[in-house]
């Protein structure tokens, strides 16, 4: 499957529809949940996660994460987009939903939400299971979406390496992303069961393709044919296109969930906790992740519901795992211009990212409205690291100037 990211046009489909196993191409899916859960106040990304027996009992790939440890939500993210890590794909579906059935029915609700029409989910790993099964159609979509709908996340998905919190992580998808031009995602995925599979994004100029390939025999074979399918899209695409972003989740044409229950069932709705206010005079900032940390909501911690194998008598130690962007005199930071819009802004940040990781990594990304205009900004980073990384941006004719503190 073969589309135009810019306009979602089909450029090429073969088997798009047939139902497959997607093997971790579902963590697309608990990424899409976890972004949206941190949009909407339900979580943040300072979150301590407390490691359920069977989120740290997840076959490998794997964080290695153990059961009672705490961890912020930020790594989990990080381990299941560039590790592939299924205990941390797990327990971002506890955190968010409290159980894993509850969450892969909110994976299901999404996917209808969306248009996946052939997709059903049954955890947020994607180890093989009855019934869980998705197509390359719905997928390439699914890649389109977490382009569009959160492109402050994306560079996630284009990182050689990661802080997972308690070690550094090596990314699936490091060789295709090294070897093929302009690629800066998505998502890979094998099992047995699936083969090799993997949803890959590359952009050359102003045109941006999305290629989807499953059960391929190898991953030098898989590589192969997504190269070979992104220089296709690259043939067929158009020189200018026009952006027609996909439209948001239609969670409101959904059935009501309450419509669905067996008689004699109950069903609660729960209103999510909502988004803290900043503080006056104060701006919520995006993470080196790019991701927007709940700062008047602190770092409270998050509890799986309680399932039989933890009701035990014994006291867990903790291990809470966390960083603080702001130590070591990171008070510096440098601006990459002004632009009309808040959205101009976002996207210069994203790509001065992906060009430019070595020193902005852990660089927190921040818009500035005022003055006629939206500055993009990266904050957070020392003296030292600001003037090299304007060094290294001006090498590439990237406008850049360094902020001092006060």
């Amino acid at each position: 499957m073969v589309i135009d990211a810019r306009s979602g046009e089909v450029l090429h489909a073969e088997n798009a529809d047939a139902r497959l196993h997607p093997a971790s191409l579902t963590k697309m899916m608990t990424l899409y949940i976890a972004f949206e859960a941190v949009k909407r106040g339900e979580i943040s990304l300072d979150t301590q996660v407390r490691i359920s027996q069977k989120a740290a009992a997840e076959p490998p790939s794997k964080l290695g994460l153990r059961s009672g440890q705490q961890i912020a939500f930020r790594y989990l993210i990080r381990a299941a987009s560039v590790k592939s890590a299924n205990d941390a794909a797990t327990a971002i579906g506890e955190a968010i939903e409290g159980s894993e059935a509850a969450f892969a029915r909110r994976m299901n609700r999404t996917a209808q939400a969306l248009g996946m029409t052939r997709t059903t989910f049954r955890n947020a790993h994607g180890l093989t299971e009855e019934g869980h099964l998705s197509t390359a159609r719905d997928m390439t979509l699914l890649g389109r979406h977490l382009f569009y709908d959160y492109p402050e996340y994306y560079n996630l998905f284009s990182r050689q390496t990661t802080n997972a919190g308690i070690r550094d992580v090596s990314n699936t998808n490091r060789r295709f992303l090294s070897d093929y031009p302009g690629a800066d995602g998505i998502k890979t995925g094998y099992t047995n069961a699936a083969g090799f599979n993997l949803v890959a994004s590359a952009q050359h100029g102003q045109e941006r393709i999305i290629a989807t390939v499953f059960g391929e025999r190898s991953t030098p074979a898989r590589n192969a044919k997504v190269a070979s399918l992104l220089d296709l899209g690259f043939e067929k695409a158009a020189t200018q296109v026009a952006v027609r972003l996909p439209a948001p989740p239609n969670y409101a044409a959904l059935p009501d969930p309450a419509a669905g229950a067996a008689p004699g069932m109950t069903v609660v709705k729960i209103s999510r906790r909502p988004m803290a206010r900043p503080l006056r005079g104060t701006m919520m900032v995006a993470s080196a992740d790019g991701m927007v940390p709940m700062g008047a909501a602190g770092a409270a911690t998050i509890d799986p519901r309680a399932r039989p194998e933890d009701l035990v008598g014994e006291e867990i130690a903790r291990e809470v795992v966390t960083r603080l962007s702001t130590s070591g005199g990171r008070h510096f930071g440098i601006n990459v211009g002004k632009y009309g819009s808040r959205y101009q802004a976002e996207r210069v940040l994203l790509k001065t990212a992906l060009v430019e990781l070595g020193t902005l990594d852990d660089a927190l990304r921040k818009v500035v409205h005022g003055n006629g205009g939206y500055e993009a900004n990266f904050v957070g980073m020392t003296q030292e690291s600001a003037a090299l990384a304007c060094r290294r941006l001006a090498a590439r004719d990237i406008e850049c100037s360094t902020i001092n503190p006060g």
